[in-house]
C-alpha cells in the first residue's frame, strides 16, 4: 500500500520556523546610526568638562601630529584655511563607511559587530589620552561612545534578526519584526541627536564672542608707526591693501577645534630657566604699558606667489620687559610658547630684545578674534608664525634648543626660522587676458625685520626694471609696488624680485616650504589680446 504524503504539509501551509538574513543595506545603516549614537556620547561627555577633546577631534589631532611633513606642507598648499574642515569631512566619511560594514556584519555576526565598534572606540580613547596637556580623564568621552555604540549596534542587530521572520505566521511575525526594528532604529537616531545637540551646546556654552565684545582694551601708551605715512598704499585696483582685514587673515595652525578661553579666569605663566616664575591673571596683563605696531605676520607654509601673509596692527605689551621682569638665565637660550591646546612654538631669546616682539592682546583696533588666539597670543616679527607667534597663549617657557624642541621640528622644520625676502605679483593675476595698453604691474613685498629696500621687474627676457615703491612704515611690514607697462598683444612672461635692507636681493633658485621657507621668484604669464 502507497501512502501519498504530500498533503500533510500542503494542506495548512506551515513550515518549521526559519528566518532569513536582514537585507545588507539595512545593515549598513543600522551600523551609521550606531555610529551616530556613538559620537553623540563622545560629543555629550567632552562637553561635560573643558578639555576633555570628543573622539573625532582627538583622532584628527592625532593625525595631523602623525602626518609627514611632506604630507602637511601639501594638505595646507592645496587646502589652505580649508584643511581642518576637509579632514573632520575625511575622518567622518571614513568612520560611516567602516560602521556600514560592521552593521552589514552585524546582520550575521552581531557580536563580532559589536567588537569591531569597540576596536574604533579604543582609537578614540587613545586619541583622548594622548592629546597634549590632558590628563586620563581625557579618554573618558571615547569611553563613553565605545559602550553607546556597541550598545546600540546589539540592540539594533536584535532587531534586524527578527525583521526577516519567516515563520508559520509570517506576515504578522515579518509586520512585528520590522515594527520592532523601527522602533529600535529610531530610538537610536533620536538619541544620537538629541546627545549630539546636547554635547554641541556644552562646548559652546561658554560664549567667546559675548567675551570678546564685553572685553574693553585700555589705549595703548604708544603707537609706533601708526598711523602709517600717506604714501604708505597705491592706488593700483586689486593690489593687496596695506592693513588686512581681521576675516581676510589667514588661518593655519594645529587646532581642529578653536579653544574657547574664558578671559576671566584665564592665566599666563612664566616658567623654566628664570629666577622668578610668574603667574599672571589675563586682567593684570591689560594693565601693562601696551604698545601698537603694524607688523607683517607670514606663514612657513606659504609657497612663493601664495597668499598666507598678511599685515596688522597689533596691540600687546613688550616680551622683553616680562623677561627682565622674570630674570632669565644666562644659560637660556630659547623662548618657547605655549598654547592651551599644547602645541609649542620656539624662538631665541636674542629675538626678544632686538625687536618689538609682543604679547598681543589686540589686533586691528579690536581684541584678538578667536581663531587667531583669543584672547592671548605672541607676535614675534622677521620669524614664521610657527616658531613666534603662539595663539591661545598659556605659558612662556624659558629653555635651551639643545634641550627641547618646539612642536614643527620632529616634523621636519627647522628650529630657528627667520622670515625670507620675498615678492609677490597681486596684479595682473596670473594666466588673466589683457588689452593692449598701459598696464600696472603690482603687488607687495616683506623682508621683516630688514626692510624692502627694492623691487625688479622682468617682462619677457628683458632688462630688470625698478619698481616704484610705496613709502616704508617701519621695516617689519611689507610694502606695496607697482611698475607701469605697455602691454603689446602676445603672450608675455612676468617675474619680480626684492632686495631687503641688507643689500641681499631674494635668490632665482625655486625651493619648498621644508625646512624653513620657500624660496624662488614669483613668475606669472598674461596674455594680451587685440
Amino acid at each position: 500500500m502507497t501512502i501519498d504524503t504530500s498533503a500533510s504539509t500542503s494542506g495548512t501551509g506551515a513550515s518549521p520556523s526559519a528566518t532569513s538574513p536582514a537585507p545588507r543595506w539595512l545593515g549598513a545603516v543600522a551600523g551609521v546610526l550606531a555610529a551616530s549614537a556613538a559620537l553623540g556620547a563622545g560629543e555629550l561627555v567632552a562637553g561635560l568638562r573643558a578639555g576633555w577633546p570628543s573622539p573625532v577631534v582627538a583622532i584628527a589631532d592625532r593625525i595631523v601630529e602623525a602626518s609627514p611633513p611632506a604630507l602637511t606642507s601639501w594638505a595646507i598648499g592645496t587646502f589652505g584655511t580649508n584643511d581642518k574642515p576637509l579632514l573632520i569631512a575625511g575622518i567622518g566619511t571614513v568612520l560611516a563607511v567602516l560602521a556600514a560594514l560592521l552593521g552589514v556584519l552585524a546582520t550575521r555576526r552581531p557580536f563580532g559587530a559589536a567588537a569591531g565598534v569597540a576596536g574604533l572606540g579604543t582609537v578614540g580613547v587613545a586619541a583622548g589620552l594622548n592629546a597634549p596637556g590632558t590628563g586620563a580623564g581625557a579618554g573618558v568621552p571615547g569611553v563613553a561612545a565605545t559602550f553607546v555604540g556597541v550598545g546600540a549596534l546589539l540592540a539594533l542587530a536584535a532587531g534586524l534578526a527578527r525583521y526577516g521572520d519567516t515563520s508559520a505566521a509570517s506576515d504578522e511575525a515579518g509586520d512585528l519584526g520590522r515594527r520592532r526594528f523601527l522602533v529600535v532604529a529610531g530610538t537610536v537616531a533620536a538619541g544620537a541627536m538629541a546627545m549630539g545637540t546636547a554635547g554641541r551646546l556644552l562646548l559652546s556654552r561658554f560664549d567667546v564672542e559675548a567675551a570678546r565684545d564685553a572685553l574693553a582694551l585700555p589705549a595703548p601708551v604708544a603707537r609706533r608707526d601708526l598711523p602709517p605715512p600717506a604714501g604708505a598704499e597705491l592706488a593700483v585696483d586689486g593690489i593687496t591693501p596695506l592693513i588686512t582685514p581681521n576675516d581676510a587673515f589667514y588661518r593655519i595652525d594645529t587646532a581642529l577645534a578653536v579653544p574657547r578661553i574664558d578671559p576671566d579666569t584665564h592665566v599666563l605663566r612664566v616658567t623654566g630657566m628664570v629666577e622668578r616664575p610668574l603667574t599672571i591673571p589675563f586682567a593684570d596683563l591689560l594693565r601693562r604699558d601696551l604698545v601698537e605696531v603694524p607688523i607683517t605676520m607670514t606663514c612657513v607654509s606659504n609657497e612663493v606667489g601664495g597668499d598666507l601673509v598678511g599685515n596688522a596692527v597689533w596691540l600687546g605689551f613688550r616680551l622683553r620687559e616680562l623677561l627682565d621682569e622674570v630674570g632669565v638665565s644666562s644659560e637660556a637660550d630659547q623662548v618657547v610658547g605655549r598654547s592651551v591646546d599644547g602645541y609649542t612654538g620656539g624662538f631665541p631669546v636674542a629675538a626678544a630684545y632686538d625687536r618689538d616682539a609682543l604679547v598681543v592682546v589686540g589686533m586691528n583696533g579690536e581684541p584678538l578674534p578667536a581663531q587667531h588666539g583669543f584672547p592671548l597670543r605672541l607676535v614675534t616679527p622677521g620669524l614664521y608664525g610657527y616658531v613666534g607667534s603662539t595663539k591661545w597663549l598659556a605659558e612662556i617657557e624659558l629653555t635651551r634648543f639643545d634641550r627641547f624642541d618646539h612642536y614643527w621640528v620632529p616634523r621636519g622644520y627647522a628650529a630657528q626660522a627667520p622670515v625670507k625676502t620675498m615678492a609677490r605679483i597681486d596684479v595682473p593675476g596670473g594666466r588673466d587676458e589683457l588689452a593692449p595698453g598701459e598696464r600696472p604691474i603690482a603687488g607687495v613685498a616683506w623682508a621683516q625685520s630688514r626692510g624692502v629696500a627694492n623691487v625688479e621687474v622682468q617682462v619677457d627676457d628683458g632688462a630688470w626694471q625698478t619698481a616704484e615703491l610705496a613709502e616704508a612704515v617701519n621695516d617689519v611690514s611689507w610694502r606695496p609696488w607697482v611698475l607701469s607697462w605697455r602691454a603689446t598683444p602676445g603672450r608675455h612672461r612676468i617675474r619680480v624680485r626684492a632686495t631687503d635692507g641688507d643689500g641681499v636681493t631674494q635668490p632665482e633658485t625655486r625651493t619648498g616650504v621644508r625646512p624653513d621657507g620657500a624660496t624662488g621668484w614669483h613668475t606669472i604669464t598674461v596674455l594680451v589680446t587685440g
